[in-house]
């Protein structure tokens, strides 16, 4: 087990204190009746903000929904409700950050008490990329800084920005990682810095650039046997190879930006075209239906899943591994008709005997739905959080809480 740089809740003694909690419950909400439809992030998260509760902790929740724009965009009011229900503890909820109303409330705060503060990024401030350094200087830490004991850092999922609710509070009050964050952590470095071997990376969706990010750190660094390549990253691959994928997938390519993920394919063949794996048989959409066709053959149809003679193959290789990272559906599984690939490839990581880890996003909701999530080893609460890891990046949220434990 990987050491710990960063400080947890077992570093402190939290009771009677005031602990300012950054979780991330951002969820599907109908942007008609502003209820949420998915609680997933907030069972999630129950876990740290139980145990602070029980401890005798004044637990204050910061959080965000989506961002300005969007017609999810809205208030917290129902994640309280949600919270409530999911914790079985009453959540109170306060329509503001910092004013007035919400520092009264979490001053008159008593041991065990659990406050929801409002959607963080109704303040304008919150999105800016800043330094840590720069972010303790915001209102909202000048603010609440000086009404909490500790702060506690649970949003993995969103630990690769530097917002101010995620870094700003570290400079300036003793800070800790929460149990979504130490777990999400402990399983992914260490499963990185200790892999078993073999081990294949299965990479696909519609983020490229992240996924060949992804392929290039893990085929340098030796920690990949393997990449099977899906979705629009095996199109980009086939491309690098060589191989017609007709006009209008070229086109989607190019109009996506991905030309340059295109030639950084290319310079991955020269040392790695063996551990690169692309499929032998794609399925493209004729008039909406499936059809599966031969990469020699391929007309000129968007493609939309991987081929079965190609699920086959890749099935073969997971089966063997004793360490499997899958980030990205395999194909537009919304459509049944394409969501084959996914599925099968699902399937064989969930009855393969390799410790599996799901990043999250579009592949961790797709296992979730047909019931694969309990075969899983980890299925991540993050996918840019997790691909970022994976990619060699470090998390600047992370990086934050490692640096508070030499300022506290």
């Amino acid at each position: 087990m990987m050491p710990i740089d960063f400080k947890t809740i077992d570093d402190f003694d939290v009771k009677d204190k005031t602990v300012l909690l950054r979780v991330d419950i951002n969820s599907p909400v109908d942007p008609n009746s502003g209820i949420i439809l998915d609680g997933t992030r907030m069972k999630l998260h129950s876990r740290t903000i139980k145990e602070l509760a029980t401890k005798g902790a004044k637990v204050v929740i910061l959080a965000h929904q989506s961002r300005p724009g969007k017609k999810d965009f809205t208030t917290l009011v129902q994640h309280a409700n949600v919270l409530s229900q999911t914790l079985n503890l009453d959540v109170n909820y306060v329509d503001g950050i910092f004013s007035d109303n919400a520092c009264t409330a979490i001053k008159n705060m008593d041991s065990g008490d659990i406050l929801l503060l409002e959607n963080v990024r109704f303040f304008s401030e919150e999105s800016l990329n800043r330094s840590p350094k720069e972010q303790s200087k915001t209102v909202i830490v000048k603010k609440l800084a000086p009404l909490i004991d500790i702060f506690v850092n649970d949003a993995f999922a969103a630990a690769h920005r530097s917002h101010t609710s995620l870094v700003g509070f570290t400079k300036v009050v003793p800070s800790a990682a929460g149990r979504v964050m130490e777990t999400e952590l402990k399983i992914l470095l260490n499963s990185l810095e200790n892999v078993e071997k073999p081990c294949v990376f299965v990479l696909g969706g519609m983020k490229a650039e992240d996924s060949i990010m992804v392929m290039e750190n893990v085929l340098k660094n030796g920690t990949a046997d393997f990449i099977l390549t899906t979705g629009l990253v095996a199109n980009i691959t086939l491309l690098a190879a060589g191989i017609d994928i007709g006009e209008v997938n070229v086109n989607f390519i190019n109009n996506k930006g991905y030309c340059d993920m295109v030639k950084k394919v290319k310079e991955l063949f020269k040392t790695y075209k063996s551990q690169i794996i692309y499929p032998i048989d794609v399925a493209v959409n004729s008039d909406g239906n499936r059809v599966d066709v031969s990469t020699d053959k391929i007309p000129n149809n968007y493609i939309h899943d991987i081929g079965v003679n190609s699920i086959k193959e890749y099935a073969k290789i997971i089966r063997t591994a004793k360490t499997i990272f899958a980030n990205g559906p395999a194909g537009v599984f919304e459509d049944p008709k394409f969501a084959i690939g996914t599925y099968d490839i699902l399937n064989a990581i969930a009855t393969s005997n390799g410790f599996s880890i799901i990043g999250g996003g579009h592949i961790a909701a797709a296992a979730v739905a047909n019931g694969f999530d309990k075969s899983m080893d980890h299925i991540s609460s993050g996918g840019g959080a997790s691909i970022s890891l994976l990619a060699g990046k470090s998390l600047v949220a992370v990086e934050a809480l490692k640096d508070s434990i030499n300022k506290h």
